[in-house]
């Protein structure tokens, strides 16, 4: 029986995710997978002799949640002196998360929609920012299984192409994101940070309920309760069909494609962080 800590270096391994020269941004939201992660990434690196690790953590602007959250990841990084850097939506976007929600046409446009938009390209700003060639983030087996159902039904293909959990380098800077944590479950994680004294932010977000992600939690974990191994079975079926869509997912991107706005790689003429922050500040 594999520890999750040898099943992430095992993981780690499978897909190629790092090379000794790497130097890795770790997405750490004060939650118990991303605080997990930073605890057994920081362990893998003092076992070899690596420093090169940092933590980036993002304050979307949320009142009454995010605070206690940014104070653990202050703590926890201090605790196992890791380097931490906060940048925030309002800083970066110029507006926050609740200002988002606020200003936002209908709620046909998800609070969750546009938080992942925004979060997305923070990180990369963020880790491109530091120097860092690997964005790290604490998405499981769960996690990567809601992703694929919530593809599936939105009939996005070229996206379950990349779900492929072997990096695919990406920007200006040839960033790779790596999920050591995409063949773990998460109830695995929760008993860890338990067992290893890792504390973490048990509130959700207040917006959650407004995603889909949250109906296939609860569809994915009731089929799980009747049929042990149903989430690691489709966890393997989503990997080959991902693995075989890959190759064509790359191939259909445009090779010279920009946003007029920010200049970064994009498939439209406006990327949706622009196209998502026009609405959102010009609503009528």
């Amino acid at each position: 029986m594999f520890s999750i800590e040898q099943k992430t270096a095992k993981t780690m391994q499978k897909f190629s995710m790092l090379r000794h020269s790497d130097k890795v941004a770790i997405a750490v939201s004060g939650g118990k997978d991303s605080l997990a992660l930073l605890y057994i990434l920081k362990k893998f690196f003092n076992e070899h002799a690596r420093t090169e690790l940092i933590a980036i953590t993002i304050d979307e602007g949320i009142a009454g949640y995010r605070e206690e959250s940014l104070q653990i990841v202050r703590d926890f990084c201090s605790r196992i002196q890791v380097k931490s850097k906060i940048s925030s939506y309002a800083e970066i976007f110029g507006l926050d998360m609740d200002q988002a929600t606020q200003n936002r046409p209908s709620e046909k446009t998800t609070s969750c929609s546009m938080c992942g938009t925004f979060r997305r390209r923070i990180m990369d700003i963020m880790a491109e920012s530091l120097g860092a060639n690997v964005l790290a983030t604490a998405h499981n087996l769960d996690d990567h299984l809601q992703t694929f159902f919530i593809n599936v039904l939105s009939g996005d293909l070229e996206r379950i192409g990349w779900m492929y959990p072997e990096p695919v380098q990406y920007g200006p800077n040839g960033l790779k994101k790596v999920k050591p944590f995409v063949e773990i479950y998460e109830h695995e994680i929760v008993f860890y940070a338990l067992l290893r004294n890792i504390p973490f932010q048990s509130d959700q977000c207040p917006y959650m309920k407004e995603s889909i992600r949250t109906d296939i939690r609860e569809f994915l974990n009731n089929l799980e309760s009747s049929h042990a191994g149903v989430k690691y079975n489709a966890f393997n079926t989503l990997t080959k069909i991902s693995k075989a869509l890959k190759g064509s997912a790359i191939d259909g991107l445009p090779t010279h494609t920009e946003c007029r706005i920010c200049r970064r790689r994009s498939t439209q003429r406006i990327c949706s962080v622009c196209g998502t922050l026009k609405v959102l500040t010009n609503p009528h």
